[in-house]
């Protein structure tokens, strides 16, 4: 019997907000209620994306909410030995090539995919006379990726037409998050990943590297993400306040709310351990609502 590994693997691009505790709660409590380990990874690859402090802001907002990991945690800026000897595979098997395509020229493309413009190939029989790679892609050719989402369903993504060639190292000499997330869970033994349903379009490239690797794929789980009155997703970019640290307990009750979950008023009032208790030993995955976005509680 295969024994449950799950993950929570923020990006310390800030303090974790209503949004992100959405996803550290529910991958916590899908790992605990499963008898399983829970691991923090923080994905801090994007130097402009890391804001000094951050990682340990959200290491002691775990703590006071009583979301304690299992092991040590893993900094993705330490992995790079790791991340090259995945590209150096890559590579020696051909699945790659360098790339001059700066992002307007793309964009000036005019492919319209699930996440913006689709690369067209340009430089996939490589690059032309006098231009310098700014970038690695992998290839995709006509690989079509689908999985079954533990609460979204089926999902079919044909890369090349909807995605196209992706980068996997870019021009600042930042390996691509697909890379190194597909490494990090295969070397972490991650069997279950719980996450944001704004990353279920990144699966598919994850798979793919994972089997162009020779990499295990573990089950997905993409819970609702949190929106604004606008129907963005909660993030440092809208704006998103700082989760409230005050009283732990009412937050993770309004978490659980959000999910689809409805704690007594007993528990409630008993305090954020026996609250926390009660929803490992009442977490369904049945129970989570089927859907890719709601409006966060005070949207």
């Amino acid at each position: 019997m295969t024994i449950y590994r799950g993950r929570f693997a923020p990006t310390p691009s800030g303090p974790l907000h209503f949004g992100s505790m959405v996803a550290a709660v529910g991958s916590f409590l899908d790992a605990r209620s499963h008898g399983g380990t829970w691991l923090v990874r923080i994905d801090d690859l994007d130097p402009p994306r890391t804001v000094p402090g951050a990682a340990g802001a959200i290491l002691r907002c775990l703590d006071a909410f009583g979301m304690h990991w299992d092991g040590e945690v893993v900094y993705q800026s330490t992995r790079s030995d790791a991340y090259h000897a995945a590209l150096h595979q890559l590579r020696q098997s051909g699945r790659t090539y360098p790339c001059a395509c700066s992002r307007k020229e793309i964009s000036d493309a005019g492919l319209a995919g699930v996440e913006g413009a689709v690369y067209p190939g340009t430089c996939r029989n490589g690059l032309a006379a006098g231009r310098e790679a700014r970038a690695l892609r992998v290839r995709t050719g006509g690989a079509v990726v689908e999985f079954h989402d533990g609460l979204q369903g089926h999902v079919r993504q044909a890369l090349q037409e909807e995605i196209g060639d992706f980068v996997v190292y870019r021009a600042d000499h930042v390996f691509a998050y697909h890379l190194a997330c597909a490494v990090d869970d295969a070397e972490q033994g991650i069997t279950d990943v719980v996450r944001g349903a704004d990353l279920i379009a990144s699966t598919p490239r994850q798979i793919h590297l994972q089997k162009l690797l020779g990499l295990p794929t573990p089950a997905y789980l993409h819970l609702p993400v949190a929106v604004n009155g606008a129907g963005e997703k909660l993030s440092k970019q809208t704006r998103a306040h700082a989760v409230d640290q005050s009283d732990p307990a009412a937050t993770l009750y309004r978490v659980l709310r959000f999910l689809g979950f409805l704690p007594p008023a007993d528990i409630c009032g008993a305090g954020l351990h026996e609250l926390r208790d009660w929803a490992i030993q009442n977490w369904r995955r049945e129970s989570l609502p089927r859907a890719k976005s709601i409006p966060a509680p005070d949207a």
